[in-house]
């Protein structure tokens, strides 16, 4: 097959033959030589913007720096300057990738990176989805994806997706109607993966459990299924191995930057050494021992356009005891630093701990498909949910038991069926969402 996928991208001024040559020398680096490499890449970047950017110049107060510690924390707030206020000397809107996030963590904002950047970017991705013997200029993927509703930016999407060699599932409504059409394309098409959100394709999971399918029964090419940009359960892992019949790989990922972790064949959670340098930093921007809680704090080792340098991304997670700077291994990704639920008690517990705590419980039976929790007050919650039959008394009787032994006692819920949950502008799901600043 004609690699158009590949094609598509050196025709849009992406270098991705001299990127997937320098990615090739990177990850076949000795550890001594990797060290040299980080830290050779490291002083680069921050000399190359304190040089040409009047924006990380102001950050830093200075254009020259001592040691990598005393370095700026950026976060999500200083990007909401125009971007043009942000871009190096030498980079206009012509000449950049530009992109946008999506605001799921309430604070969208535009970025940029320059083409060699955008082009490792892609090299990386690659790299790591042919672990999987998945090839974008040939393998066919489900992408199961939110999609613009626009005119334009709808055609612009299906159109990339003609060039991915990707069969979009569009993931607003997912009702069983809606599934069983999803459902009919697996029996006709011959893909090779899924790709997409955590929460659309575990619920396509219990729809093929309910009706007793297991996907490759029907789709013997499938191979493997990535799932991004939500949190991925235990459970919920088992149920889509069970009714997908493929490999389920866990990736964490960041449009403004790469890659972050990707699942490696061992069962690992890999963390991108290769064109990122990962931080768990505490509260006082120190960096914490492997094993050890705290926030992930990322630089993008190659982006000259816009500096990326200890970017607090605004999570939460623990590196591996066994991690090396060449390998380190991601152990836990715990949520979203603005997920987090204040309690009357003044304890502080991630959201999604109430979010797993739910989920044991009124998903046992079957009935309820998907749900959100929401923190109204500092000591009441409301659970969305969709589902056939309304929760019993029992079920909120064993929530409200659970949340008092795990958390605390004395907290109020107020549970409400719907018909569909609502989701970002891109089709993700929020599990927990608190309203207490």
């Amino acid at each position: 097959m004609f690699p158009l996928f590949d094609l598509s991208l050196q025709l849009n001024g992406f270098p991705m033959k001299e990127a997937k040559a320098e990615l090739r020398k990177i990850v076949n680096l000795s550890n001594e030589d990797h060290k040299i490499f980080i830290e050779t890449k490291k002083q680069e970047i921050v000399k190359f913007h304190l040089e040409n950017n009047s924006f990380y110049q102001q950050l830093v107060g200075s254009k020259t720096y001592g040691e990598w510690n005393y370095l700026p924390i950026l976060n999500k707030t200083n990007l909401q300057s125009p971007l043009l206020e942000r871009l190096s000397k030498g980079y206009s809107q012509k000449d950049i990738f530009l992109n946008k996030t999506s605001g799921s963590s309430g604070t969208p904002f535009i970025f940029a990176k320059d083409n060699y950047c955008h082009a490792l970017t892609w090299a990386s991705i690659i790299y790591r989805f042919g672990w999987y013997g998945i090839d974008f200029n040939n393998s066919y993927q489900a992408r199961f994806y939110g999609i613009p509703m626009d005119f334009i930016g709808n055609k612009k999407e299906r159109f990339k997706d003609f060039l991915s060699h990707r069969f979009r599932f569009p993931i607003f409504d997912l009702s069983d109607e809606v599934l069983e059409g999803f459902l009919n394309h697996f029996r006709i098409k011959k893909f090779d993966y899924i790709n997409g959100y955590t929460s659309s394709i575990v619920l396509f999971a219990k729809f093929l459990q309910n009706k007793n399918i297991v996907l490759t029964t029907i789709c013997p090419t499938l191979k493997v299924c990535m799932v991004t940009s939500e949190m991925l359960f235990e459970e919920d892992k088992i149920l889509l191995q069970k009714q997908l019949g493929v490999p389920i790989i866990n990736e964490y990922g960041a449009s403004e930057l790469d890659l972050i972790a990707f699942e490696n064949p061992q069962n690992e959670w890999q963390v991108n050494s290769e064109t990122l340098f990962v931080e768990i930093l505490d509260e006082n921007n120190q960096a914490v021992p492997n094993g050890t809680q705290g926030r992930i704090v990322i630089t993008s080792l190659c982006n000259k356009a816009h500096p990326f340098i200890r970017y607090d991304i605004g999570d939460i997670g623990i590196l591996d005891e066994k991690s090396t700077l060449q390998k380190p291994i991601l152990k836990k990704l715990i949520g979203r630093t603005n997920d987090i639920a204040v309690l009357p008690s003044g304890k502080k517990s991630p959201g999604l701990t109430f979010y797993y705590i739910t989920k044991t419980i009124i998903e046992d039976d079957g009935n309820v498909k998907e749900f959100v929790i929401k923190q109204t007050k500092i000591d009441t919650f409301e659970v969305e949910y969709v589902s056939e039959t309304e929760l019993n008394l029992v079920q909120i009787q064993k929530i409200e038991k659970a949340i008092e032994i795990y958390l605390e006692p004395n907290l109020n819920f107020t549970f409400i069926q719907k018909n569909t949950l609502e989701r970002s502008a891109r089709g993700k799901l929020k599990q927990f969402v608190t309203f207490i600043k």
